[in-house]
């Protein structure tokens, strides 16, 4: 590793993930001001509601990034959640760079990759926990942790200024159903090194104790599928293989057999079994077996457990499912969180499905769900583990990363940097601090496009989603006088004002008279009878219904 230059500086830039959760993408920079190199660390999504209509996906903001990209190194993902590695396909042309992953976040890029049609090839550099790498300045080791899904890492970041921790997702669990345990040797050792920065998970810094393991869970939902006389549907992310082995270990354990319904589920599994993390579990029902299988033998594993209207658990609400449908006594277990912003979603699937009859049992009462997160113990553990000079709290929103900042100085870190979205912090050398606040915010994935609301049509879209949009055509001669009666069309306003006038027939008069009005002579600009025609139906349609339409106005001259 080269030694450190008088004028350089050790840079840590987040432009997602930090105030928020979900979205994760971080900048790490090393050098002169205007000569820095940057790596970046995952490269995650969240997902759009309903105030974001036709957005398929929400990324992170990186033009920052893109007036640099020649400088930039390559991409570490420290696990294959979507918020970590989710916008990979979609940012990946824009940046070019080479990307390091662990094997499974590999099968997984590959898999998607597969089943989106145009998906760009990646090179992929598979590394494992306990090797370590260069990626430009910087060497990076791996150090395996628990999580939820296969082979998640920490990341032990080397440079000539200092060495730093981004633990990604992570927790202890001491008895995990899927893989190793966090290791705690490793930490320790690269404690005893010297760690310079923290850079650590917030998520679950308010909640006090230690989580529960995820056998835990796994006995409790052995519990509720025994003590059930109908089908057992159990909800959960799609990409928590961890939950997916302990329902299943659960379903054998009391004599009944598994399904899984939904489509990115199934390419977990494929990706689990082919890479022996499902060894030991007997292969899964097809969906096409669901009625055939008596109700109190069958378990099934679906998606949908933040509401999403598309997914498995959605259709069978709706009772819109091709091959499976829901009977009076069923159960559907929520093994999962709200994400903040899916709760009304949630909600909606959770009252059609009482209406059809189901049961629904929810984590709180009965343990169904443990977080792949760490609590405050846990927390505490690892400051003791590594002993960092400077803790940056990061992976929350607000009231996380606040909670997590006074618990870092609470513990004895010298050094604790609240920071958010943009905020580009200096490590090394001296004391850290934030330099300067770069563009950062989001941007859409909306079919094969990717930009702001604006250049994607998304803003506009979602204003004619609240007041609809009226049409004009007006035909006139190059002396301006009206060759036809205009064509109006009024989508996405009320049909009727009253018992006898429709919209378009009022909005007719409205324009008829507002062309009328203007004088012969300015008649022949077609800009003034666009004018003067839009503002005259956008009022009317403001006295009549309280809202303002988008009013469009065509002006034909023959």
């Amino acid at each position: 590793m080269a030694k450190a230059k008088k004028q350089d500086e050790l840079i840590f830039l987040p432009l997602g993930g930090v105030g928020e959760i979900g979205m994760n993408f971080a900048l790490y920079g090393y050098g002169a001001k205007n000569d820095r190199r940057w790596i970046v660390v995952d490269v995650g999504v969240t997902f759009p509601g309903d105030d974001l209509p036709g957005a398929d996906l929400v990324l992170p903001d990186i033009s920052f990034l893109l007036e640099r990209v020649d400088r930039l190194d390559g991409i570490v993902i420290t696990h294959a959640h979507e918020d970590h590695y989710g916008a990979l396909l979609s940012l990946w042309p824009m940046l070019q760079a080479p990307v390091f992953c662990t094997p499974f976040t590999a099968a997984m890029l590959e898999a998607k990759t597969t089943s989106e049609p145009g998906a760009p090839e990646i090179p992929v550099t598979v590394f494992r926990a306990g090797e370590p790498f260069e990626v430009g300045p910087f060497e990076i080791e791996g150090i395996h942790v628990t999580h939820s899904i296969p082979e998640p890492v920490s990341l032990m970041i080397r440079s000539p200024l200092g060495n730093m921790i981004h633990t990604g997702d992570w927790k202890l669990d001491h008895e995990p159903t899927l893989g190793q345990k966090t290791d705690e040797a490793h930490f320790r050792r690269v404690g005893q090194e010297g760690v310079l920065a923290l850079i650590c998970d917030s998520t679950n810094a308010m909640r006090e104790g230690v989580s529960p393991s995820e056998e835990d869970v796994s006995e409790s939902l052995a519990k509720v599928i025994e003590d059930s006389q109908g089908r057992v549907l159990i909800t959960t992310f799609s990409s928590n293989v961890g939950r997916i082995r302990s329902t299943a270990l659960a379903a054998q354990k009391v004599g009944r057999r598994v399904m899984v319904l939904g489509r990115s589920l199934l390419r977990v599994v494929d990706v689990s079994r082919e890479l022996g993390y499902l060894d030991g579990i007997a292969p899964f029902l097809a969906e096409d077996e669901f009625q055939s299988i008596p109700r109190k033998e069958l378990v099934v594993i679906c998606t949908g457990s933040q509401g999403e209207s598309r997914a498995a658990l959605g259709k069978l609400s709706r009772d819109d499912h091709r091959n499976a449908k829901l009977t009076p006594g069923d159960k559907v277990v929520f093994s999962s969180r709200s994400i903040p912003g899916n709760e009304r979603e949630i909600l909606n699937i959770q009252n059609a499905l009482v209406d059809l009859g189901v049961d629904i049992v929810l984590d709180g009462k009965t343990l169904v769900h443990v977080s792949g997160h760490p609590r405050r113990n846990e927390l505490k553990q690892m400051y003791e583990w590594v002993q960092p000079t400077i803790g940056v709290p990061v992976h929350g929103e607000a009231q996380h990363l606040t909670a997590h900042a006074g618990l870092m100085s609470e513990a004895g870190i010298p050094d604790v940097a609240p920071i958010r979205n943009g905020d580009m912090l200096r490590l090394a050398p001296g004391p850290a601090e934030v330099l300067e606040q770069v563009p950062h915010g989001r941007i859409y994935k909306d079919g094969r496009l990717i930009g702001s609301q604006d250049e994607t049509g998304i803003k506009r879209r979602r204003i004619l989603s609240w007041v609809g949009h009226v049409v004009l055509s007006l035909v006139v001669n190059r002396s301006g006088d009206l060759l036809a009666d205009p064509e109006i069309v009024c989508e996405g306003l009320p049909r009727m004002v009253d018992d006898q006038d429709s919209f378009e027939d009022v909005l007719y008069d409205a324009a008829l008279g507002a062309f009328e009005s203007i004088p012969p002579k300015k008649r022949r600009t077609d800009g003034r009878i666009e004018q003067a025609v839009e503002r005259a139906v956008r009022n009317e349609v403001r006295e009549l219904w309280g809202k303002k339409p988008i009013v469009t106005v065509f002006v034909t001259r023959i």
